[in-house]
């Protein structure tokens, strides 16, 4: 039996495995996720390690102390410690009556990551899909029929939809009218959104039977009981 044999075997396992769960919560489907989990959370660890802590951490305290690949000691590069006693304070939940230290690390961690996310968020899908949407304007397939009619509807569930978010004026007259229509956009909206989703599954799902028929029971279990007589 080759390791290539095993591998297949073991996938089908795991396979089954999380399917058995559309039966009922079972220790094989327990074993399966537990496995998933811890096998995720030891990959980040290394990958957190040799992506983060190896080089903006040990690395540079390296180089502040010894110096590295033979260069002199940089002793600027102390200034490390200050992000790793930072971080250090996140432990303090475990220890009574220290739990408030975290909250200093969280305040940075958050206002670190709304300080890249909201301007990325606001260009990627605020300026940008304004810019989508008036852009076709100017090109001269849009002067066509069709492309028009196409583009206008657009443009029209774009700022119905924005209407119905837009709470400064009261929704009634045809403000309300406006923010009605905006909600049947939505509605076809996310109902686009979770049938994509769906399609995805279903895909993964035919992946995997695909995966158990083709590469796993037709040439190793109806191969190993077909071995006995002679099949192939």
């Amino acid at each position: 039996m080759t390791w290539e044999t095993i591998g297949v075997w073991i996938a089908a396992f795991l396979t089954l495995c999380l399917y058995s769960f559309l039966y009922k919560d079972n220790p094989f489907y327990k074993f399966a996720e537990h496995l998933f989990v811890g096998m995720s959370q030891g990959y980040w660890i290394v990958y957190s390690y040799f992506n983060g802590l190896w080089p903006y951490g040990i690395v540079p305290l390296q180089r502040a102390t010894v110096g590295v690949d033979g260069e002199p000691a940089q002793p600027i590069e102390f200034i490390v410690l200050i992000p790793f006693l930072i971080g250090l304070l996140f432990f303090a939940r475990f220890w009574a009556g220290k739990g408030w230290l975290t909250r200093l690390p969280l305040s940075f961690l958050f206002g670190a990551a709304a300080g890249i996310a909201i301007p990325l968020t606001l260009g990627s899908q605020i300026f940008q899909q304004m810019y989508a949407t008036i852009e076709p304007y100017s090109k001269e397939s849009a002067r066509q029929l069709w492309p028009m009619v196409n583009l206008s509807i657009v443009l029209i569930g774009t700022l119905a939809a924005l209407t119905y978010f837009f709470f400064s004026i009261e929704h009634k007259g045809s403000v309300g009218a406006v923010s009605r229509l905006g909600i049947w956009f939505l509605m076809v909206g996310f109902g686009s959104a979770f049938g994509n989703t769906v399609m995805n599954r279903v895909t993964l799902l035919i992946q995997r039977v695909e995966f158990l028929v083709n590469d796993w029971f037709t040439p190793h279990v109806i191969g190993l009981f077909m071995a006995p007589l002679g099949g192939g």
